[in-house]
């Protein structure tokens, strides 16, 4: 239990820290599909002390999918996220008015790993999405409750169904995301005098390895800020994110509004510009084809994206 629920803090760390980007498919179906489980397996097996693991595991996926809910992606469930959320109704309709608890307990079992599709999916374009030790902790519960499992006696597929389920489930993304992730030396750690969680994943530069990439909405309010020629805002890049900030005084009322230009880098991409300034270019385009007063004046400023300097610099050395 206390490798459950450290695991579980460790995700809520990562993503009040916005360095998961988990799907929400999953976790709904695990919240929902772990609910039922612990009530079944309770009924099928009272008085077992895994219960009380999978009655927390339970509690604590909705504490999860609470705070994830406007932190995520959602899309439409897929037709397997569809069978999974079916196979939990029917283990519920099994459950209560059949009184069928031990086939209920089954389906369930049967239906956990459907809900794992989605951020297996996930893991595999990008393993970033879910690098946290979590997964790794949560395996290692599995393996202590497995171990309690095969120690009392009598026991049955009911009662090794679903941690087997799950052991695999787990274990298969720890793999995916790195066995390392578990390294306590590389999950924790002091620097500015403050204890740090996850820093390790971090790198030094985090726009250093995505430069063909864009920065997609955040879903805060930063998705609402506008383009402008002549910007009283900028996007400051650091090693602990991006930072909108001020480039002068602003007049309560007056919009906040920053200038594109400054993290693009596609030379084939533009689109047209009505922000109405005095400076207002007509286009906003790549940074590398803004005005060289212009580029310098923003790089004084410090408000460049520290990839397309990186591009220019190597342009100019060729």
């Amino acid at each position: 239990m206390v490798l459950s629920l450290s695991g579980y803090a460790i995700y809520l760390a990562g993503l009040r820290r916005h360095l998961l980007e988990p799907s929400r498919a999953s976790w709904l179906i695990w919240t929902v599909a772990t609910g039922v489980e612990a009530a079944t397996y309770v009924a099928v097996n009272p008085g077992e002390p895994q219960g009380i693991v999978f009655i927390v595991s339970a509690l604590a996926c909705i504490v999860v999918t609470l705070a994830m809910w406007r932190r995520s992606r959602w899309t439409r469930p897929s037709s397997t996220e569809t069978i999974c959320m079916a196979a939990s109704l029917a283990a519920i309709i099994l459950w209560l008015p059949l009184q069928e608890t031990f086939w209920a307990h089954m389906l369930v079992v049967a239906a956990v790993p459907l809900g794992f599709w989605p951020t297996w999916a996930s893991v595999w374009e990008d393993r970033a999405r879910e690098r946290s030790p979590a997964w790794g902790l949560w395996t290692l519960g599995d393996m202590a409750t497995l171990l309690v499992t095969m120690r009392s006696p009598g026991s049955g597929v009911g009662e090794y169904g679903y941690v087997v389920v799950e052991l695999l489930c787990h274990a298969s993304v720890w793999f995916m995301v790195g066995l390392a992730t578990l390294n306590p030396i590389r999950s924790f750690g002091r620097r500015e005098g403050k204890l740090r969680v996850l820093d390790a994943y971090l790198p030094a530069n985090p726009f250093a390895i995505g430069r063909d990439r864009y920065m997609g909405p955040s879903g805060r309010i930063d998705d609402l800020i506008n383009h402008s020629c002549s910007p009283n805002a900028g996007l400051r890049f650091t090693d602990d994110g991006v930072f909108l900030v001020a480039l002068r005084p602003i007049a309560p009322g007056e919009e906040i509004a920053w200038d594109y230009s400054t993290t693009l880098a596609d030379p084939d991409w533009s689109m047209q510009c009505a922000c109405g300034s005095p400076e207002c270019r007509g286009v906003i385009r790549a940074f590398a084809l803004l005005p060289a007063e212009v580029q310098d004046r923003y790089r004084a400023m410090g408000i460049v994206a520290p990839y397309l300097d990186e591009r220019d610099m190597g342009r100019r050395v060729a």
